[in-house]
């Protein structure tokens, strides 16, 4: 996995600043420190960092086609490139280094945009034609690898992530009101926003040209939700033997690397499958990594024993103390780049550095079956309250929403009203759109009280559920409750939060390369043919997956609770510590100096948590303590102190100057 930057003159030919591309690369060189080149012409610079993993010789970008009138910058990796570089080779296209990105560079030759339907990978990439003078921007299906980009002064700007943008003292650093409002409702921006006015983000299957100043964008993929006519017709049988066909394929192509290969093992199904495939399949000498929790109520090492017990991986495990989640939690939001609402990517920040410390690029992870399969509470929820809406009026129907949550509703003060309450739900509610996440939404949404007066003025009534709204598919409320559900959460959380802030962000803050085979586009694409009832059978969630892990994942893990991952937030900033970020940025003074949130509010709600009696907060409590903690160091980071650290000049390996 890599970084790339690019600049391209929009209409006059200025010289492009190589010192300003080779800063932007150097801001960005965790993700790639092994080499770094660069490309000038008079119209465009285009930079790239390599963490080089396929094809380790030779392969420093920018590349290009034989006779050069095509250049690439490319983050990710494409899968299938052994397949696609023998078709070429028929083709007569002449190669000459060993790595996945000359593949794409000739396949792009050969077909233009329509190149993206045959890449079966994970990839963020640049392609400037000298002959058109046109760039070409593409981001992969589901958005593992980021891109962003921004139009100023003439010049359109992108890179793997934005504090590169931000090297550029023509770019202005501000954040975004109703991207914050965004943020505290959804936990995150709806694309192509980002927290900063006017940095965007190309979405999701997605690709982008710029040429002579016109910028055009389009899909290339969707979420493909099907009819009940065009769905799965086989049996149950059928379907589970082809499911795990088709999980073994994935994995054997995330395989592919000239490094070794790691994997994650949470303790969950998901990572217990994809080990369990890797292990008895491909490499039965397999070293797997884990993090276990000082705070028991988040611990799942019990079933990671299991599980290493059951295949004898070599394993390696890091102890998660709440000290730890505390000192690293603004260097997460310095690599995320985005206010968070929880502490969760801290731990796996720290998993991710422990497997870098044992000479690892590479690891393969479970993330991407919850969504496709049906694995949330959330999906769960959706389908008890649309079983309850028939009687709205049953106090039994709500009781089962209780064995989903009992992490969340604790408390004398959380009786059966308040419960019921919590979840109402009437017989119209089945026709709102957002009738999945609306309760999620809505109560999150609350804390957007904290916001400032003058925040909340300049909002002048902006709402971002029906933001939303317009942009929904136009078939959306013909598809089923559980389509819909998914479809939200994918477009929205997957994408944006738990690929991102979870995934590529906290992973290559190590320079360390995350691969998901559940996220293999033929693996989401058989998922969404399945009816709903086999991945939600009654309250059962994954079911068609569990039954195809027969043999592979223990019966202690299959069968264990579910868990939704977590990480502490009360006992991380209330534990009796003092004088040193955590005072500081919540402090009256700093958050009016911020302008972002109320001070007396934010104060009263500070206060509550330094009371012993605080262990009771709600979800949504933390969330906003979490929400303002990080938005008051994203504002230091970025907008007062950027970048705030030493960013060493780099001395590119490999430059080319046409």
């Amino acid at each position: 996995m890599c970084g790339i930057v690019g600049i391209l003159n929009l209409k006059t030919q200025n010289p492009i600043s190589e010192d300003l591309l080779t800063r932007m690369i150097g801001i960005i060189r965790h993700r790639g420190p092994d080499e770094s080149g660069i490309y000038l012409d008079s119209h465009i610079g285009l930079g790239h960092a390599r963490l080089s993993i396929i094809g380790l010789k030779g392969g420093g970008q920018p590349i290009s086609n034989e006779d050069g009138t095509l250049w690439i910058v490319y983050n990710g990796e494409v899968f299938n490139y052994v397949e696609l570089k023998e078709d070429l080779i028929k083709r007569g296209h002449r190669f000459s280094t060993q790595t996945d990105t000359e593949v794409i560079v000739h396949l792009y030759e050969e077909l233009g945009p329509k190149c993206l339907e045959k890449m079966n990978g994970q990839f963020a990439l640049a392609i400037w034609d000298t002959r058109k003078k046109e760039l070409f921007l593409a981001r992969d299906r589901v958005g593992i690898r980021p891109l962003f980009y921004t139009r100023a002064n003439g010049k359109f700007t992108f890179a793997s992530e934005i504090k590169a943008i931000f090297m550029d003292p023509g770019v202005r650093r501000e954040i975004d009101p109703e991207s914050l409002y965004q943020v505290f409702t959804f936990w995150t921006t709806l694309t192509p926003r980002t927290i900063f006015r006017d940095i965007y983000e190309l979405p999701p299957g997605h690709f982008m040209t710029v040429k002579e100043g016109e910028i055009t964008q389009k899909a290339f993929w969707s979420l493909p939700v099907y009819a009940p006519g065009e769905r799965w017709k086989g049996s149950f049988e059928e379907a589970k033997e082809e499911l795990r066909a088709l999980l073994i394929d994935a994995t054997r192509l995330r395989l592919r690397a000239d490094v070794p290969v790691g994997a994650y093992m949470s303790g969950g199904v998901d990572s217990s499958l994809v080990t369990a495939i890797i292990s008895k399949n491909f490499n039965n000498r397999l070293k797997t990594f884990s993090m276990s929790f000082q705070e028991k109520a988040f611990d799942e090492s019990e079933y990671q024993e299991e599980m290493q017990k059951a295949l004898g991986t070599e394993h390696r495990q890091i102890m998660v103390s709440n000290d730890m989640i505390r000192e690293n939690f603004p260097d997460v939001i310095w690599h995320c780049e985005i206010p968070l609402l929880r502490t969760a990517p801290v731990p796996l920040f720290l998993l991710s550095n422990l497997v870098r410390e044992n000479q690892f690029k590479v690891v393969l992870t479970g993330e991407g079956s919850d969504e496709i399969f049906g694995g949330y509470n959330i999906f769960r929820e959706a389908k008890v309250r649309h079983f309850w809406a028939q009687k709205p009026e049953s106090r039994i129907r709500p009781l089962l929403i209780r064995r989903l949550y009992p992490y969340i509703f604790k408390g004398r003060s959380r009786g059966s009203s308040f419960f019921q309450k919590f979840f109402s739900v009437t017989p119209e509610d089945l026709y709102d759109p957002f009738f999945s996440h609306k309760v999620r939404w809505n109560n999150s949404g609350k804390n957007v009280a904290f916001l400032s007066e003058e925040v909340l003025a300049g909002l002048n009534g902006y709402n971002p559920l029906a933001s939303l709204a317009g942009r929904l598919p136009s078939q959306f409320l013909a598809w089923d409750t559980l389509s819909r559900a998914q479809y939200l959460e994918m477009s929205i959380f997957l994408s944006n939060y738990l690929l991102s802030s979870q995934g590529d962000r906290v992973a290559m803050a190590h320079s360390l390369e995350i691969r998901l085979p559940f996220l293999d586009y033929r693996v989401i694409d058989f998922a969404f043919r399945l009816p709903a009832r086999w991945k939600i059978k009654g309250l059962k969630e994954k079911y068609i997956l569990k039954q195809a892990s027969e043999g592979l994942v223990t019966d202690a893990v299959k069968k264990r609770p579910k868990q939704p991952y977590r990480a502490p937030i009360k006992e991380v900033f209330f534990n009796g510590r003092s004088g040193d970020y955590v005072e500081h940025f919540l402090s009256k003074e700093s958050v009016k100096r911020g302008g972002y949130f109320n001070p007396k509010k934010v104060g009263l709600l500070v206060n509550k948590y330094r009371k012993p009696e605080a262990m009771f907060s709600s979800e949504f409590q933390n969330m906003a303590v979490v929400g303002i903690l990080s938005t008051q160091i994203l504002h230091d980071r970025f907008i007062e102190n950027f970048p705030g650290r030493d960013v060493p000049p780099v001395r590119p390996d490999k430059v080319i100057r046409a």
